[in-house]
């Protein structure tokens, strides 16, 4: 039991120094190391942006338009309707003839509601930029949100994919400010460290994301029967050699869920995501690059974690439950609070300005411990439990939890 709850203490400790350490050199490469333009002196390439929507009704209207302020003049649009049984398809209609003579605007009306890699597929039929910017319907992008990928493209022509950085904008209850606190203290920090350390992301976001079409077609396109279709389709492209890269500077505003029952679901299917990209991608221990192998083995040693957390977790409320003795060790306590407002602080510095975030909302940073760990503990377990009990389960969209 030492060796079980050493274990969960030291994991987070080295696993958070190393990311911190990562994402401050990650910060400074950034400055210091210029790209390189392959591009330069050519004509600009057409790029698609594809917006899958299932329910989307009260959303998407908002989303085209921050499209059509994008600082890039050749753009087209395909708008795919999943099934939807509200008004996305007529109001994808509408945005078709208010746009027309902005861009392109293409839409594919698809009967039966078959999942977002099913109707980015259809989308990428349809496409004919060499470039697709993949967007959610519920998010606003930033007008610069393409230039600084497009760089990264040019700059290497191994680059396959280019994640962008969401950011949350519905701060109207305390979970969505603790969710905030986590977009930029834990997953930006770790995404920085990630491809300073490795070269490498464990997954592009979804929400905002750019691919290479032909990086997309040598990988087999997105898988319809993966769960979370942008983890899965990340671990394809490195399969086949591809680059995915992290460009903070390309930002999308979105909205994220504000009641526990729907944010514990979707970490869930995140978690079970990740559950499918280790057991479809095992062979690349022994064929991957060294970078791939430490990204899975560091999957690996957070799941391994969870489940060592909730042993230890229970066996101390057994303890206490007998002892009557609260055992808390004052040192560990504080190491653990030290290394996360470190890590904040930092993701505080790298994103006042984008985020818009204020000082304040790291007072609720404790609680965020809690919620935190309490959260993905949860998530975990039961990702678990469902990979093994239902192992065949392919995705569909529901209408999500926007928020209060």
């Amino acid at each position: 039991m030492n060796t079980l709850s050493s274990f969960v203490i030291l994991y987070p400790v080295i696993v958070s120094t190393v990311w911190i350490i990562g994402s401050v050199f990650f910060s400074i490469q950034q400055r210091r190391v210029p790209l390189i333009n392959l591009q330069a002196g050519q004509p600009d390439d057409l790029v698609s942006v594809l917006i899958p929507a299932h329910n989307e009704a009260d959303t998407l209207k908002k989303v085209v338009e921050s499209v059509a302020n994008i600082t890039y003049s050749k753009l087209e649009l395909i708008l795919i309707n999943d099934g939807s049984d509200d008004d996305t398809l007529a109001v994808m209609h509408e945005l078709a003839e208010e746009y027309t003579k902005r861009f392109p605007v293409k839409i594919i009306n698809i009967e039966k509601n078959q999942g977002k890699a099913n109707a980015l597929n259809n989308g990428a039929k349809l496409a004919e930029g060499e470039f697709l910017l993949c967007l959610d319907a519920d998010c606003y992008v930033d007008k610069n949100v393409l230039k600084p990928m497009l760089a990264q493209f040019y700059n290497d022509p191994h680059v396959g994919a280019v994640a962008g950085k969401p950011i949350v904008r519905n701060r109207t209850s305390i979970l969505g400010r603790l969710e905030l606190l986590e977009y930029v203290g834990v997953i930006d920090i770790i995404k920085r460290g990630q491809a300073f350390v490795t070269g490498h992301i464990t997954t592009v976001s979804g929400v905002v994301v750019a691919y290479r079409k032909v990086a997309l077609a040598d990988a087999g396109w997105w898988n319809a029967d993966a769960i979370t279709e942008d983890i899965d389709v990340t671990w394809r492209l490195y399969h086949h050699k591809w680059q995915v890269v992290y460009c903070p500077q390309s930002v999308a505003w979105i909205l994220v869920p504000e009641h526990i029952k729907d944010l514990v679901h979707q970490r869930r299917r995140w978690a079970r995501g990740g559950f499918e990209v280790l057991f479809r991608n095992r062979g690349m221990f022994v064929t991957g690059r060294l970078s791939e192998q430490w990204l899975l083995m560091d999957m690996i040693l957070s799941d391994l974690w969870a489940i060592s957390c909730s042993f230890v977790t229970l066996f101390y409320l057994i303890t206490v439950l007998f002892t009557g003795d609260l055992i808390m060790d004052g040192v560990i306590l504080f190491l653990l609070l030290f290394i996360s407002l470190v890590q904040f602080l930092i993701g505080y510095a790298d994103s006042r300005k984008s985020d818009f975030i204020n000082w304040h909302d790291l007072l609720l940073l404790p609680l965020y411990v809690i919620f935190y760990w309490f959260i993905n503990l949860v998530s975990c377990l039961t990702a678990l439990g469902s990979f093994f009990l239902d192992p065949r389960h392919v995705g569909s969209w529901r209408s999500p939890d926007r928020g209060l």
